[in-house]
């Protein structure tokens, strides 16, 4: 893998860690504008966590198939734009005082629609930075920073939602957006434009995305988990701020700091996942990080005022570590067996299908926090995270200590 400094791939590993700082501290904050300024009730917070990543649902299949179609590198910086853009739109909004939760809402669709795109593009990109050979590494790389991000991000929204207000700290964020457009934008490395292929038809080159990820039984296994675990995941979303700002009655600055030990968490996995895949099998890695983050979560609904927080500094820690074990093993398994003119499709179809759980689950959870409390809430969210561990043991998977470096296409 050609070296971070100076290269293409360290440009966009540089600019993915902008954006995401952005988006982690944006996301905080626009959850805290929402449960502060406007009083937005555990409903109406499941419905904004679903707008966050309805995206995936509504365009991931045929951004894939755009990703696979174009230069990559021009989609990029314009999602990061777009994005940048929005996330200014919020405070104009309340400066005006005009801004509303359905207005809020709509922002956040369009954002996430936009993260979608660059998401997906992104992931298809990264093999023609470094190689096949690199992408371990590099995927390690990527997710350790993100995972520094997403510790820095909500501990750093919290802190400006506290100090300058939530709304202007939305307004702050944009520039995280604005810094990764312009780091994208001085990757010099050829990108050569996709071979434009003799019949286009969107309906049948989704399918063929779609096909090759369910079409193979290992791949089928661990996106069906995946989903499954994204689904109540999605749950826990509106359910922890909930639990953190109404139960327990922490400030702005403490909330950000309670969630950044997700990234904290991930960080440390990201550092040890190679590490891990090694020692027990790329195979192994990935059902075994599946399952352990079963006891890591149910440490969570165990979390009550004072002493009792370091349940959920615990759990939250440990779920992140050992789910960046699975990020990192999954993302490098299914970008090294894929076909270069699949790889938006497929990484569409996952994200589709794994992502668009999300926002499922976050509409699940504001109902679930109403309908049985937040504690039983997350205690339910725990059983989804089990069914998803017991879909990869009843699977091949679960039978090999390594993955095939290759399947047919």
């Amino acid at each position: 893998m050609e070296s971070a400094r100076g290269s293409g791939f360290g440009l966009l590993w540089a600019g993915q860690t902008a954006s995401v700082v952005g988006g982690q501290v944006g996301d905080v904050s626009v959850r805290l504008l929402a449960a502060t300024a406007l009083a937005a009730t555990p409903l109406q917070l499941g419905f904004l966590s679903a707008a966050q990543t309805i995206g995936f649902l509504l365009i991931a299949l045929p951004a894939g198939v755009l990703a696979d179609r174009v230069r990559r590198r021009p989609v990029l910086i314009t999602c990061n734009l777009l994005r940048a853009g929005l996330l200014a739109l919020v405070p104009l909004l309340w400066w005006l005082d005009v801004l509303t939760l359905t207005q809020l809402l709509a922002v956040v669709v369009v954002a996430g629609l936009a993260q979608v795109v660059f998401d997906v593009t992104y992931q298809s990109y990264v093999p023609a930075l470094v190689g096949r050979a690199g992408l371990v590494t590099a995927n390690g790389r990527l997710e350790s920073t993100r995972s520094t991000a997403v510790a820095a991000g909500p501990a750093l929204g919290g802190v400006l939602s506290q100090t300058f207000g939530a709304v202007n700290a939305v307004f702050l964020t944009s520039g995280g957006y604005l810094a990764s457009a312009f780091l994208l934008s001085r990757i010099r490395a050829v990108e050569e434009r996709p071979a434009r292929p003799e019949t286009r038809s969107l309906r049948g080159e989704i399918a063929e995305g779609l096909k090759f990820v369910l079409g193979n039984k290992l791949l089928r296994a661990t996106t069906v988990a995946a989903t499954i675990f994204n689904f109540s995941y999605g749950i826990t979303q509106p359910l922890v701020i909930v639990l953190l700002v109404r139960e327990l009655a922490l400030t702005e600055a403490a909330v950000g700091v309670m969630l950044a030990l997700a990234g904290a968490g991930g960080l440390v996995g990201a550092l040890v996942a190679g590490r891990v895949a090694d020692g027990i099998g790329r195979s192994r890695a990935i059902w075994v990080s599946e399952l352990a983050c079963v006891p890591a979560f149910l440490l969570l609904p165990l979390t009550f005022p004072g002493r009792g927080l370091a349940f959920f500094a615990a759990g939250y820690f440990l779920l992140h570590l050992i789910l960046s074990v699975f990020n990192v093993s999954n993302l490098s398994f299914r970008q090294a067996i894929c076909p270069d003119r699949l790889l938006g499709r497929m990484n569409a179809s996952v994200r589709f299908l794994m992502w668009g759980a999300l926002p499922l689950g976050g509409v699940a959870g504001g109902f679930l926090g109403t309908a049985l409390g937040t504690r039983w809430a997350l205690v339910a969210a725990g059983a989804g995270f089990l069914l998803a561990a017991l879909v990869l043991l009843v699977s091949p998977l679960r039978r090999l200590r390594d993955l095939p470096e290759t399947v047919a296409a």
